[in-house]
């Protein structure tokens, strides 16, 4: 029996056929169990990926930064990331998800701690810098594992829904990083023992990474490899399928966007448009407008997920999604209140967000489990790719052209998005909305 015969059994064995089951209500007892102990480690280690963005651009004036090496710290991770995801893949497919989840979860915890160390020591930049990069490393492991684990457990029925909690999950974590990074900041200055307010929100984002190390350790099981090594798995591969290429296409427009503008450039148009929240100046405001921007984006990944399990096909809902981003950056570039950039926030979040699980979801629905490791590296690559540029070009590009420009042409990246998703999955499957047991069935027919 081949590979692809094999993972069909693996399939039908977890209930695959049962096309009644849908959502959220069709989860198993133990996937609630495995996706649940994901869900609650990714949110802690995540403080630290949202706790510098409100910090460090204004930080940057102060230790003399300039905003091109600003932008490269932010995207230092992104960097780093992007040539550890298909190894991480890789590792993942051949030796499975437990054992890298956890290191992952580590290197994060360790990483968060070198930005209270770039705070005090001789070469700031030097230090952040080094800081994003590990941060990157153990971002790889955790992202490769989390899908894979999610994919491994999860049925056709379930797997949007399931990718989205686990997604929705880890992302939770960056907005409460946001609000750690800019209300804590300016709040905690000088109350405890005089450290600086930056410090204290570093140190409280690190306490929490290395609590999901062993919160991970403790509750992950091995969901992927059983028994011996796969080392005809080679550290280096990465899929080429047009499946993976198309998503991570898609992924690389969302992001580039998403992180790699609207986070790089909102503290510096708050500035511009002299609006702060609740008393907050733009630091602490940008912080509070990225947290809603991500809070929206954590639920429409449930969300979007849940109706893409409930429909045949995953790809009208992505299109609806795409969408709404777009029409999410067209507000934010007319934005000049707290009510229109609320409303901004939540659009461009919504859209992120309801593109996310089911982007995910759609990778997994037509790609077969010995692969998914490396797919999701994959995909991640394209993903980082994104992000990491965004920083690079909107923040010179801001000081060159200003705001409206750089939010327009990013309304226009999402519907290119849409355009590369229904050209990919038409050349892979012969459909434009291929149902979410595609490959299952077609795997089926041609082993009978």
């Amino acid at each position: 029996m081949d590979g692809n015969a094999e993972n069909s059994d693996r399939h039908a064995e977890n209930g695959d056929d049962d096309s009644e089951t849908n959502g959220w209500s069709g989860l198993g007892r133990g996937e609630y169990v495995i996706i649940g102990s994901v869900i609650a480690s990714t949110f802690f280690v995540g403080f630290g990926g949202g706790v510098i963005f409100p910090i460090l651009p204004n930080l940057g004036t102060v230790l003399g930064i300039s905003p091109f090496l600003v932008g490269l710290i932010l995207s230092a991770n992104r960097f780093s990331r992007l040539l550890a995801n298909a190894p991480a893949g890789s590792l993942v497919d051949r030796i499975g998800t437990r054992k890298p989840f956890v290191v992952g979860m580590l290197i994060q915890g360790v990483a968060t701690f070198g930005y209270v160390i770039a705070y005090v020591a001789p070469l700031p930049e030097a230090w952040f810098l080094l800081a994003r990069i590990f941060w990157g490393l153990g971002s790889a492991l955790v992202f490769a594992t989390a899908y894979t684990i999610a994919a491994d457990v999860s049925k056709s029925g379930t797997r949007g829904t399931s990718m989205g909690l686990i997604r929705g999950g880890s992302i939770f974590g960056f907005p409460t990083g946001l609000v750690l990074g800019g209300v804590v900041s300016e709040v905690a200055d000088g109350v405890v023992w005089a450290i600086p307010g930056d410090v204290v929100a570093f140190i409280l984002a690190t306490v929490f990474a290395l609590f999901a190390a062993v919160l991970a350790y403790a509750t992950v099981p091995e969901t992927h490899v059983q028994g011996e090594v796969n080392r005809s798995v080679k550290p280096w591969e990465i899929d080429r399928s047009v499946t993976t290429i198309t998503v991570g296409l898609v992924n690389f427009t969302i992001l580039f966007a998403y992180i790699g503008a609207l986070f790089a450039t909102l503290v510096l148009f708050l500035g511009d448009l002299n609006i702060g929240v609740l008393g907050f100046d733009d630091q602490g405001s940008s912080g509070i407008f990225m947290a809603v921007t991500v809070i929206a984006a954590a639920v429409f990944m449930f969300y979007g997920g849940y109706l893409s399990d409930r429909r045949e096909s995953r790809v009208p809902t992505l299109l609806v999604f795409v969408v709404i981003s777009s029409v999410g950056f067209l507000l934010l570039a007319a934005a000049d209140s707290v009510a229109t950039l609320t409303v901004a926030c939540i659009f461009i979040g919504a859209g992120q967000g309801g593109t996310s699980g089911p982007l995910i979801a759609l990778l997994a629905d037509l790609t077969p489990n010995e692969r998914m490791g490396r797919a999701s590296g994959t995909n991640n690559v394209f993903g980082d790719i994104g992000g990491g540029l965004g920083p690079l070009i909107s923040l010179p590009l801001v000081e060159v052209v200003g705001f409206w420009p750089i939010y327009a042409a990013c309304a226009i990246l999402p519907l290119i998005a849409g355009i590369i998703l229904l050209v990919g999955v038409r050349h892979e499957t012969g459909q434009l909305f291929p149902a979410a047991d595609f490959r299952e069935k077609s795997t089926k027919s041609a082993a009978d």
